[in-house]
């Protein structure tokens, strides 16, 4: 397309396009497998999960399926137990009772190294960075390219970092480079980098811990789009954050942690919106919700509106 053509494009058709061309180039950076699968599998089990802190019992009980190919929306109030079950999955905590099984397969000793061998990586709501080194050592720190000598691979580092700025976070400020340090990035780039991040060394579960948080609208937007394209790429990811609607937008199912425990799982395509916030209000004030009439069976189930996609 010429550029006087792009130029002549209504604003909706370049912005659908620039989407369409952002969700393309993530998919191919994330090795998609989803034509390859026959269907959904159940890519992560918690069983029966505990954990305490000091007398403390702030999980009890925890069950909690994750399938390939879904995004698992998270939702609770403070203390829910939300950041201690990531955490356990990640390996930063070890769980008091339970078992986790990976791809079917129980998983013992695990720790941050070997959860990310195993492919789960966490983009925590710390965002932690080092303030102090470049956007390219915290895209690959702890896991630097060397060549045989043991030397590193500086350069390429940098390039990668450079094609990471422009394709997947559309940095185009020629004032942000590979070499800027992560503390002159705003809150919502630093976000945007912890992302891309994880999705470069192609995760098979990623963990969104409140991802939205000093997220412009347009910032908001794109990471939407990033979590569908994990969808789409036959990866997983669990998606936490205390705003239902960004949940509500992109998650497959909802699970509602309340005080250490599951107080209920909900399928997106069978709850409306409204209906979902009126649970999360029952929950938040006795502990627990009235299911009356809100399941539906798959052919009643209710459509999201416009606002509500």
């Amino acid at each position: 397309m010429s550029q006087s053509a792009a130029n002549g494009m209504p604003t909706g058709e370049r912005e659908s396009a620039r989407q369409s061309a952002s969700s393309e180039q993530i998919l191919a950076a994330l090795e998609p497998e989803a034509a390859s699968e026959a269907g959904p599998r159940k890519r992560l089990e918690l069983r029966h999960i505990s954990k305490s802190f000091g007398g403390v019992r702030v999980l009890k009980d925890v069950n909690l399926d994750l399938n390939s190919s879904e995004v698992l929306g998270l939702l609770g109030d403070n203390g829910a137990g939300k950041s201690t079950l990531i955490k356990i999955i990640t390996g930063v905590h070890g769980a008091d009772e339970g078992q986790i099984l990976l791809d079917g397969k129980p998983i013992t000793g695990l720790n941050v190294q070997r959860a990310r061998q195993l492919g789960i990586e966490t983009v925590f709501q710390e965002r932690a960075l080092a303030d102090q080194l470049p956007l390219w050592r915290n895209i690959f720190i702890g896991r630097a390219e060397s060549g045989p000598l043991g030397f590193l691979k500086v350069g390429a580092m940098r390039r990668t970092t450079a094609d990471l700025m422009g394709e997947s976070m559309g940095f185009t400020s020629t004032v942000l480079t590979p070499n800027t340090p992560v503390q002159g990035l705003s809150g919502g780039e630093r976000q945007g980098l912890a992302i891309v991040r994880a999705l470069h060394f192609h995760a098979e579960i990623v963990i969104l811990d409140e991802p939205t948080m000093g997220l412009s609208l347009k910032e908001t937007d794109k990471l939407i789009h990033f979590v569908e394209s994990i969808r789409a790429a036959g990866k997983s990811a669990i998606f936490i954050d205390h705003n239902i609607f960004h949940v509500y937008s992109v998650s497959d199912r909802i699970v509602v942690l309340d005080r250490g425990r599951i107080a209920g799982q909900f399928a997106t395509s069978r709850y409306s919106l409204n209906e979902l916030m009126e649970i999360m209000r029952e929950v938040a004030s006795t502990g627990s919700y009235t299911e009356k009439e809100r399941y539906r069976d798959v052919e009643g189930a209710p459509t999201k509106t416009e606002g509500e996609r």
